[in-house]
């Protein structure tokens, strides 16, 4: 058994980010470990591109290593990741627009499928083509409010913003949402 404490399972991401700030390099593949599933999935809804994900949630873990010694646990450590993850986003969409191909998310795979998996797929790509046309800010709310499973609070704390601002963008994007998947989608 060893005492180094890089090795205990049951550090938490505080204790981590301490070892991190001390120059433990380690913490940072444990972190990577247990966040990186998360940091993508938020990456890829908000930019709907596995490339780009990949390349912010990079960018993250960097801006995480680089921020270690400046870190203050004021709030859980994944809202603050999750804010360098939104805010990585949000300077990869203002760098590029327009944003997101869905042809190359989506799949036209359902042919041959039972009827009830191609109206599945036909209802999962309206709401992907009807989030992907809301505007950034709404998406990105949308992204981590409904997928993220982050609270309004968690939601305004990752990006920044006030919570009435936060409510402000949820109702939007969903009365939005609605309005388009009730016509039958953007087209109608």
């Amino acid at each position: 058994m060893t005492n180094d404490p890089s090795h205990d399972p049951a550090r938490d991401d505080v204790s981590l980010m301490a070892d991190l700030a001390a120059g433990r390099t380690g913490a940072l593949d444990e972190l990577v470990g247990r966040h990186q599933e998360k940091v993508l999935a938020l990456a890829f809804r908000t930019l709907g591109d596995p490339e780009a994900a990949q390349d912010v949630a990079q960018e993250a873990f960097i801006k995480v290593l680089r921020s270690a010694r400046r870190y203050q646990p004021t709030a859980k450590f994944t809202t603050w990741l999750y804010r360098i993850v939104v805010n990585c986003c949000l300077d990869l969409m203002r760098r590029r627009r327009p944003s997101v191909n869905i042809d190359d998310v989506a799949s036209p795979a359902a042919q041959g499928s039972a009827a009830a998996e191609a109206i599945q797929a036909e209802t999962a790509q309206a709401v992907r083509h009807a989030v992907e046309a809301l505007p950034d800010r709404q998406r990105l709310v949308i992204v981590l409010h409904r997928f993220g499973g982050l609270s309004h609070r968690e939601v305004a704390q990752a990006t920044g913003w006030s919570n009435s601002a936060v409510e402000s963008l949820l109702t939007r994007a969903y009365v939005t949402l609605r309005q388009r998947l009730t016509r039958g989608g953007l087209d109608g």
